[in-house]
């Protein structure tokens, strides 16, 4: 079976009745690595790559491992990500592939369970409304939130509408999470449980970027 079969197989919501599907060939890996990111940078030299159009959307399927136990992404394209307000980090990782909108076989990581990983959408989520939203959280403890949130941005968002937030200048990484069981996450300095944490040994975008990667290059 083809990867885009096995793709569609597990995600099967993805496709829309009626939409047009454009399927290339896959390929080997050939853009360049990203020396900040030695970890992805390595589990994308060893993808296969499948272009694919689904309903006039560009997309780039990309996928591991042996045939009984394939694994992977259906990420956009790379974009320019020059003058777009996100960490230097970022940048970087949209030369190589314009974020992450699906997966299949994924192991556990930080990025399991998100519906936008890296994606333009994300980082288009108004994360004052949404922080403003249950500022309540807050309220009901005597506290206040304790960022600008102006300066955060979304970098994933997961199904269930938890936020991980990243820094525009330094990269800091914290999540918005008033729905978790994660383990491994501290509640922020003034705030309350069930608000924003920071994730234990995962202190910014570029650790949580190779900390991922590395997760699906050893599953």
């Amino acid at each position: 079976m083809s990867d885009w079969g096995r793709f569609v197989n597990e995600v099967s919501w993805f496709v829309e009745p009626g939409q047009t599907i454009a399927l290339g060939d896959a390929r080997s890996w050939s853009r360049p690595s990203v020396p900040a990111l030695p970890e992805l940078s390595g589990l994308l030299r060893s993808a296969a790559m499948t272009p694919v159009s689904v309903g006039g959307e560009a997309y780039e399927l990309l996928a591991w491992g042996p045939p009984d136990e394939r694994r992977g992404w259906l990420c956009l394209p790379p974009r320019d990500g020059h003058g777009d307000a996100v960490a230097g980090i970022h940048k970087l990782f949209w030369q190589v592939c314009g974020g992450i909108v699906e997966t299949f076989g994924a192991p556990t990581s930080w990025w399991s369970n998100q519906n936008e990983v890296l994606t333009v959408d994300a980082q288009g989520v108004q994360v004052a409304d949404a922080l403003t939203g249950y500022a309540w959280i807050w309220d009901d403890c005597g506290l206040t939130i304790p960022i600008n949130a102006d300066e955060y941005y979304a970098a994933a968002v997961e199904a269930n509408g938890n936020l991980t937030l990243t820094h525009r200048q330094n990269g800091r990484l914290l999540l918005f999470a008033p729905d978790h069981a994660f383990s491994g996450v501290t509640p922020l300095a003034g705030c309350p449980p069930y608000s924003l944490l920071t994730i234990d040994e995962v202190p910014d975008l570029t650790t949580w970027i190779e900390v991922c990667a590395a997760a699906w290059r050893n599953p």
